[in-house]
């Protein structure tokens, strides 16, 4: 209970006055904080040693005797992975990287044009609304890694919920090249599509550039790009970007580079045929999942976290929100108070 309310509370306070208030006895703020960084160190050395023996090249051994199996998916799953960040002490901001399973559940609706939304007010919301594919039953990882630790993780909850037996296995994204390169060394079976709301959102800051913020010419040029894009005509998409001529324009140079950026990944923005297949084309459940398993419990202001703790905090609220809290007590694993 100690434990579950230090994962669940704003701070280590709070979760105490909780555990009180459902127990009818007392702990302290700094007891409930051992018990909880201490279950999620335990976590976090127990994950650390099977990331490490399934990628053990020297001595190769079947997944099963490394990884507990736990909620498999079998027919079509989808990963996700992004970055968000805390704050640590004496080191500042620093990014948490996270990847998420899901389950994906076709679901095929007669409202899959983008028809009668106005450019001004499309968001993921109305970009999705006619998705042909739905995210169930998440599993994540995070923790304070580079992108190659990151990769051994993704690996290792990949192996936990055997994603690599799914009949299909998508991964959507927002074009981060660390992400690209860790999912295609996993996975490289996996279909990868760029995030529509990161190619849309791209599309609107061109267009800013280009035409000025909040134009008619704007809206317009985007409601047509947008529309394209959303049928798979990515190649029209590309000429229009290249007859912009953007090296004339006053402009970022990220946003200097979305022609080459458009480019590079026509393949993995046709979404005229993922919508069709029932593929997922947002990467929602990685953004909230940051927010609801990250940012929530651990993003703060003042002193911020010792890195060691901060890690165990994301290996415990990994496990919380993937729904092996209880299974993780029960299998014997020591808490250090």
């Amino acid at each position: 209970m100690a434990a579950r309310q230090g994962l669940l509370g704003k701070s280590f306070e709070l979760a105490a006055e909780a555990y009180s208030d459902a127990t009818g006895g007392h702990m302290s703020k700094d007891s409930l904080r051992r018990v909880t960084e201490g279950w999620g160190q335990a976590m976090e050395e127990k994950r650390t040693a099977e990331a490490k023996q399934l990628y053990a090249t020297e001595v190769p051994q079947p997944v099963s005797k490394i990884v507990t199996v736990n909620n498999p998916i079998q027919e079509l799953a989808n990963i996700s992975s992004d970055g968000g960040m805390v704050l640590l002490r004496e080191e500042g901001w620093k990014e948490v990287k996270m990847s998420v399973i899901s389950e994906v559940k076709p679901k095929m609706t007669p409202s899959t044009t983008k028809q009668g939304v106005a450019p001004e007010i499309r968001t993921p919301r109305h970009a999705l609304s006619g998705r042909a594919a739905v995210l169930t039953r998440h599993s994540y990882q995070a923790g304070l890694w580079n992108a190659d630790e990151m990769g051994q993780h993704q690996y290792l909850e990949g192996a936990r919920r055997q994603v690599g037996l799914c009949r299909r296995l998508s991964s959507v994204n927002d074009g981060a090249l660390w992400i690209d390169r860790i999912t295609t060394s996993n996975y490289p079976q996996a279909i990868q599509i760029i995030d529509w709301y990161h190619a849309d959102e791209r599309l609107w800051k061109v267009a800013k550039a280009a035409f000025g913020e909040g134009s008619l010419q704007s809206q317009q040029w985007v409601e047509k790009q947008a529309d394209l894009l959303w049928h798979g005509r990515v190649k029209e998409v590309v000429s229009a970007l290249h007859a912009l001529d953007l090296n004339h324009i006053s402009c970022l140079e990220d946003i200097r580079q979305s022609p080459t950026y458009f480019e590079n990944r026509q393949s993995k923005m046709d979404y005229a045929y993922f919508r069709q297949a029932g593929y997922p084309i947002g990467s929602g459940t990685v953004e909230s999942g940051i927010n609801t398993v990250v940012h929530h419990r651990m993003k703060r202001q003042g002193r911020g976290w010792k890195r060691k703790n901060a890690q165990a905090m994301s290996a415990a609220l990994s496990e919380f929100h993937s729904g092996r809290f209880q299974i993780a007590w029960q299998s014997g694993l020591p808490v250090s108070t």
